[in-house]
């Protein structure tokens, strides 16, 4: 049985080298997106490139001409934009609507050649040859670095290099692989995959059916800071208060950006951790009407969340899908039951009128959504089973997690 985990590491970047990162993330995203440009057509899905042997033959000697990446680079970001085509294909044949992949988003794809690990630091190629980064870690032991990186029982997968713009720093997302030889390695059965359903909402910005709970507090609080702060330049009516006013925006939605990344790659390793095969969330469309208390900020943090978690996923092997959304929210989730009536939730607390199962409502939600995937293909449901009722206890996880221990703390001004 293949087990897989993942370690977010913070980097130590000397100066005089990050200008060498940045340099070559802008020419990995330039590579990714000429890569999607050439695997997509709009007329047909069948008209699609989604073999990366094909878009590796036709662009690889074209954009290592074109760029100062490395071999392998080049490589993986023709293989992103080959994963991300097979996704939007697969969604565009269940007719729904999409479009050719942009990736806009800071990251590099490091496999095991174009990244060199040591005990307490990584080499990394560059546009201008290797760089070397200390790792930032905390004091307690065993990290997940100690436990699945310097482990001899995983070996290192394609791992993803990421910048935070708002504090400055570097964070390698190290994916690493195992094999359970208590266990006899078997052929994927697709008929039997693993499920995890995740239902987005204002008080929780993401459930998942694991019970895991991603709040929308501290997202909601920057919101109103930055807005605040916006409303207090604009009153001032200065040509100063105008350009820090356009400061202001940037570093906005630098941090909104970074927030929804750190959220879906936890989502991503939630599904790895459980070994999910399939993360599963529900139809975005006319989401205002279903949650009028949304604002647009939530909207966007909606469609930006599943948008980073549909790249993000398939280089950890899980795909990513959609289903109706229709009464997910007022359906009982137990399987003896399925009870569904407007009377059953009432805010966040959710009250089979039937059966009388008493649960967080989006926790509910969010098994409802994978449980209508999952009896839709015949696959199984990731479900915490960590009661006799088989439902998991709420375990909340605030917005970040990384190494250091560091919580994250913007500024809302200059």
């Amino acid at each position: 049985m293949e087990v897989r985990r993942t370690a977010p590491v913070k980097l130590v970047v000397p100066d005089e080298r990050r200008d060498d990162l940045h340099k070559s993330a802008r020419q990995f995203l330039y590579c990714a997106n000429r890569a999607a440009k050439f695997c997509w057509d709009d007329d047909s899905y069948t008209n699609c490139i989604t073999a990366n042997s094909t878009a590796r033959d036709a662009l690889y000697a074209e954009l290592r001409e074109e760029t100062d990446l490395t071999a392998n680079l080049v490589q993986e970001a023709i293989r992103r934009a080959v994963q991300a085509t097979k996704g939007c294909v697969e969604r565009w044949k269940q007719g729904k609507r999409v479009s050719q992949p942009e990736f806009t988003s800071w990251s590099i794809v490091y496999d095991k050649r174009s990244a060199t690990f040591y005990r307490n630091k990584v080499s990394l190629s560059t546009v201008n040859g290797r760089v070397e980064c200390d790792f930032e870690l905390p004091a307690d032991s065993p990290t997940p670095y100690e436990q699945y990186v310097l482990s001899e029982g995983y070996e290192f997968r394609a791992s993803t290099l990421q910048y935070d713009e708002v504090t400055d720093e570097f964070y390698f997302h190290i994916t690493t692989r195992k094999y359970d030889d208590d266990e006899p390695e078997v052929s994927v059965d697709t008929g039997h995959q693993t499920v995890l359903g995740i239902d987005l909402g204002v008080n929780s910005l993401a459930v998942a059916s694991t019970g895991t709970f991603w709040q929308g507090d501290d997202y909601d609080h920057w919101c109103r800071e930055f807005e605040k702060r916006r409303g207090e330049m604009q009153q001032r009516g200065t040509q100063a208060a105008h350009n820090a006013l356009l400061r202001l925006g940037k570093r906005e939605e630098a941090w909104r950006k970074q927030y929804i990344h750190t959220v879906a790659n936890e989502i991503v390793s939630e599904a790895v951790e459980h070994d999910c095969d399939v993360i599963v969330f529900e139809e975005l469309t006319d989401i205002r009407e279903r949650l009028p208390q949304a604002k647009w900020h939530h909207v966007w943090a909606f469609r930006r969340l599943y948008e980073y978690v549909s790249y993000k996923a398939p280089e950890q092997d899980v795909s990513v899908e959609q289903v109706e959304q229709n009464h997910t929210s007022q359906r009982c989730s137990r399987t003896d039951c399925g009870f569904t009536h407007e009377s059953n939730r009432h805010g966040e607390h959710f009250e089979c009128q039937k059966c009388g199962y008493e649960v967080n409502a989006d926790y509910n939600a969010a098994k409802n959504i994978g449980l209508r995937y999952a009896r839709k293909r015949k696959h199984r449901l990731r479900s915490s089973p960590k009661s006799e009722s088989g439902d998991a206890p709420v375990d909340v996880r605030l917005n970040g997690g990384m190494l250091n221990g560091e919580s994250y703390q913007p500024i809302a001004g200059d």
